[in-house]
């Protein structure tokens, strides 16, 4: 089994648990679909895989079946959650379902601190190429860089739980952006679409940002649903 590169790493080494470090891994193979969807996971196989035993790794998968990514089979195990169509329709509609409310808030509570993460955010997102030559997925730290900046654009919306639903949500979409790629994305000017997102958020123009946000989730949903619906074919 290839195990898949880093979707970012921390800038300072800290201890980490090997629980920690098997979850780390583990998510980061289903989220980039190393892990295929309904593929079981055996503790016998993983141990040889993540070099890791039984109880972290147990306790890696009760982690990642709280966030929905793992499935508990009865007393049979774990297996990767599926995927559907409407399973993504449902994740899209509520991704802008709360994010609408998040950035909302977050530009009315903004202030110089959020202003700042976001213009950094943004600059580094802009300095980051988005492939490497010839390659259809996106690179690891564009990844990274672009989680950032949304999640920097909802970071002032004063409620943890909503920005932990924001993040978990974000990270579900990027399971099926990665098994959903088979061809390039349509001409669309993603740097363009952010470049806008931020303009607007910056001057503070919420219902503007707002449209602009759900346009960009929306774009890049139809393209998803069209692939998804050429797998399920």
């Amino acid at each position: 089994m290839q195990i898949a590169p880093e979707l970012g790493e921390a800038e300072v080494a800290k201890p980490v648990s090997i629980t920690s470090m098997v979850y780390d891994r583990l998510r980061r193979d289903v989220l980039t679909g190393v892990l295929k969807p309904g593929a079981k996971l055996k503790i016998e196989t993983l141990r040889d895989c993540y070099e890791a035993g039984a109880s972290p790794l147990r306790e890696a998968l009760s982690l990642l079946t709280s966030e929905g990514l793992v499935d508990r089979i009865d007393q049979r195990g774990f297996r990767v959650a599926e995927i559907s169509l409407a399973a993504f329709e449902e994740l899209l509609t509520t991704r802008c379902w709360l994010e609408e409310r998040a950035l909302t808030e977050s530009i009315r509570n903004s202030g110089v601190a959020w202003e700042e993460n976001l213009v950094l955010a943004h600059h580094r997102l802009t300095r980051t190429d988005r492939s490497a030559s010839g390659e259809l997925r996106t690179t690891t730290a564009w990844e990274t860089a672009h989680r950032a900046f949304h999640m920097a654009l909802l970071s002032g919306c004063g409620s943890r739980p909503l920005l932990g639903f924001c993040e978990q949500l974000y990270d579900q979409n990027i399971r099926y952006r990665y098994i959903a790629v088979t061809s390039a994305y349509p001409q669309r000017d993603i740097a363009e679409e952010h470049r806008q997102i931020f303009d607007a958020a910056i001057a503070r123009n919420a219902d503007e940002a707002v449209s602009l946000l759900l346009q960009h989730y929306q774009g890049t949903g139809a393209y998803l649903k069209g692939s998804l619906l050429s797998l399920e074919g």
